[in-house]
């Protein structure tokens, strides 16, 4: 976890993916993580010294957009690569790596972006044994290796770079000018994978079945035999982990599903009745609507919505587990279904920004009365779902898409009140119909409806009319990372904006959100 550097030996065998501020170092995280290796982002100021504690077993450090030459590019501790530990340098990172060593990068008169050449010459090669004679890799740069470090062998070159893919098999230091972490670099997983196991010697095994026993051991050892309280919301994430809680802890597990409200059309019947038969633990049904609502009376900054329901959220919460400590003083433990993606989002590394506070990494109160128990938080949504799938949970609940825990307060742009929530909620559940009918509902990363606080004149029935806009928003993903709006039939399109306009008194325009991540973000607020 990038927020907390590591301190103490890992658990499992872990890559550490040393970020230069690249935009790909989630990508190279999950790529890792793919060829069953777990992986974490570390930042690049993290030193030798807390290196050689947590004792990782391969570092990648990833690309970035500076010059190893300009004033103010991040660097690293050169120590780290005195401590043996097996190294791949991606890009920048390959760059960096031979500067410490002694290698040249110089400044090439060409550039390459994007498909490039490379010719390999990979004789007694580790990272490109099997590798044909000539392959397409995806390059991003202008300096380049012009001379390897002593010791390294040049086993791939391009028009531009002359030490394309470089090696020191005996140091188990390995370097490459393109990104194998990207799609449009064919057999980039294959080079990765021969780095984590030839290269490193790291035995693939971290699968769902090792996940799921590693996590239950922690959640037993943070919480002993203390009851917990696990926070439901009825989506993937929660219902996660409340599954892994349970099976690490039994009926010491109490879920709490606090209604605020803001959910979307019938949902809160559905999380009841489907966790009071599936999970079989007691749930104890909050019913806090007016006083969300309440306390977000008059607020339309996004960034205070997300806190205000955040504070709200624990504080009914609290309300919940007077009864259930009562008998039971001491510390107590709440279980939320916070991401590996929140926590970056959520500022959670020294490359980061925040993007976003998520109800569940940032604006909870200083005063906290619970210690968070959160075992999903080093894993991507995709991981999420294959330890539901392997836990036993059912698949509809498995296959749901995201939903933000401040629900429909994200997804109406200004002041909430309850005429807008019935309308957001009205044009949400024609737009998800749709997208069900068309058989889109699996391809699809979000789909949902976004309420503007602008109106606009239309024409209905046999006069002008003055109403709301809504907006749908659809897309594809992979981890939520990044995104691309999704190229939707018209005809699919066509029957949303039709029947919302006919059905939803007060809408008489609809409008399709085509912005990707990045620029923009999945949610509208």
């Amino acid at each position: 976890m990038p927020l907390e550097l590591p301190v103490q030996a890992t658990a499992v065998p872990t890559v550490f993916v040393v970020d230069f501020g690249a935009q790909y170092a989630q990508l190279i995280a999950r790529r890792v993580r793919e060829a069953s290796v777990h992986s974490v982002i570390v930042p690049h100021t993290i030193t030798a010294a807390e290196v050689e504690a947590a004792n990782p077993a391969a570092l990648v450090l990833s690309g970035g957009p500076a010059s190893v030459y300009a004033e103010g590019a991040p660097t690293m501790d050169p120590d780290i690569l005195a401590l043996g530990v097996p190294t791949l340098g991606i890009c920048y990172g390959q760059q960096l790596m031979v500067q410490l060593l002694g290698g040249t990068v110089a400044h090439s008169d060409v550039a390459e972006y994007g498909d490039t050449d490379l010719v390999v010459d990979g004789a007694g090669s580790v990272l490109l044994a099997d590798s044909p004679p000539t392959q397409s890799v995806w390059m991003s740069h202008r300096d380049a290796v012009s001379q390897a470090p002593p010791g390294f062998a040049v086993v791939a070159a391009t028009g531009a770079a002359p030490c394309a893919a470089i090696e020191d098999p005996e140091r188990a230091m390995f370097g490459v000018q393109y990104h194998p972490e990207v799609s449009h670099t064919p057999r980039g997983q294959d080079l990765l994978t021969a780095f984590l196991v030839d290269g490193a010697g790291i035995t693939p095994d971290w699968t769902p079945t090792n996940i799921i026993d590693d996590l239950v051991d922690r959640i037993r050892d943070q919480v002993g035999d203390r009851p917990v309280l696990c926070g439901l919301s009825g989506g993937v994430d929660s219902s996660v982990a409340a599954a892994l809680v349970h099976r690490a802890v039994g009926d010491q597990l109490t879920c709490v599903f606090v209604d605020h409200g803001l959910m979307r059309h019938d949902e809160g019947a559905q999380v009841e009745a489907t966790f009071r038969d599936h999970f079989h633990v007691d749930l104890v049904h909050v019913r806090a609507a007016d006083r969300f609502l309440a306390k977000l009376a008059g607020i339309s900054d996004p960034e205070t919505k997300r806190k205000v329901i955040g504070e709200a959220f624990i504080r009914e919460f609290e309300g919940a587990a007077r009864d259930i400590y009562a008998d039971a003083p001491g510390t107590k433990y709440l279980v939320q279904g916070t991401l590996y993606p929140d926590v970056i989002e959520s500022g959670g590394s020294d490359s980061s920004s925040t993007i976003k506070s998520h109800h569940n990494v940032g604006g909870l109160p200083d005063d906290l009365d619970f210690e968070l128990v959160e075992p999903l938080r080093d894993l991507f949504k995709d991981e999420v779902r294959a330890l539901g799938r392997q836990l036993g949970l059912p698949n509809d609940m498995v296959r749901r898409q995201p939903f933000p825990g401040p629900g429909l307060a994200v997804r109406i742009v200004g002041d909430i009140t309850q005429e807008r929530l019935d309308l957001v909620r009205a044009a949400d559940r024609i737009a998800l119909d749709e997208f069900r009918e068309a058989g889109l509902e699996d391809e699809l990363w979000q789909s949902y409806a976004a309420l503007l606080t602008v109106r606009s004149v239309g024409v209905q029935g046999d006069g002008r009319t003055y109403g709301h806009p809504i907006v749908i928003r659809a897309v594809s993903s992979e981890d939520a990372m990044t995104a691309d709006w999704a190229r939707l039939p018209h005809d699919v399109l066509a029957r949303i904006s039709s029947r919302i306009t006919n059905e939803v008194d007060g809408v008489n325009r609809v409008v399709y959100d085509i912005t990707s991540k990045p620029p923009g973000t999945i949610e509208w607020e």
